[in-house]
């Protein structure tokens, strides 16, 4: 108690006193009562969930499952699945474009395409006008190059022709 509570309490008669006195006595014989009216109620609540088979377990259960379903559906455990999800599917991407580039059909067109390279580009830009349609039209059924790439002018169809516009006009 503090010295004002002890001042208050001094400064009260003895009537008052009395009063306070009794309603404490009240107020704890009430909460005496209501707790023992709240122990019953447990023990029939309990029983009753017993008779019904719901359990301390089965409770258990149910709020954890409960728990759970809630983190599942949370932004934060959503967006943590998706960038887990995001990051394995990316590692499998690479893996796989890693796999392909080691194979040996992957190799042989890599092969090819710098066999293509070096022979029309001997000396040339890779931004030449004709390094595609000779590229296009210059590869036979067997992957050989059919002409050097220096007759592109002569040796393409008329069709091809339109792949390579600055050898038009000559």
């Amino acid at each position: 108690m503090s010295c004002d509570s002890a001042a208050e309490s001094q400064d009260l008669t003895e009537a008052d006193q009395k009063m306070l006195i009794s309603e404490l006595t009240k107020l704890e014989a009430e909460i005496v009562s209501l707790r023992h009216v709240l122990a019953t109620k447990e023990r029939r609540c309990a029983e009753l969930k017993r008779n019904l088979g719901l359990t301390v377990l089965v409770g258990l259960r149910q709020n954890l499952s409960k728990s759970w379903h809630d983190v599942q559906v949370s932004n934060a455990y959503v967006k943590q699945k998706t960038s887990a999800a995001m990051s394995t599917m990316g590692s499998t991407i690479s893996r796989k474009l890693g796999d392909m580039k080691n194979s040996a059909t992957f190799k042989s067109f890599e092969g090819l395409v710098e066999t293509i390279k070096s022979r029309v580009g001997g000396g040339r830009e890779l931004g030449n006008d004709c390094l595609l349609s000779s590229a296009v039209s210059g590869i036979s059924p067997t992957g050989n190059l059919a002409w050097p790439p220096d007759q592109c002018k002569n040796s393409l169809p008329s069709s091809q022709l339109q792949l390579c516009p600055s050898k038009q006009a000559t």
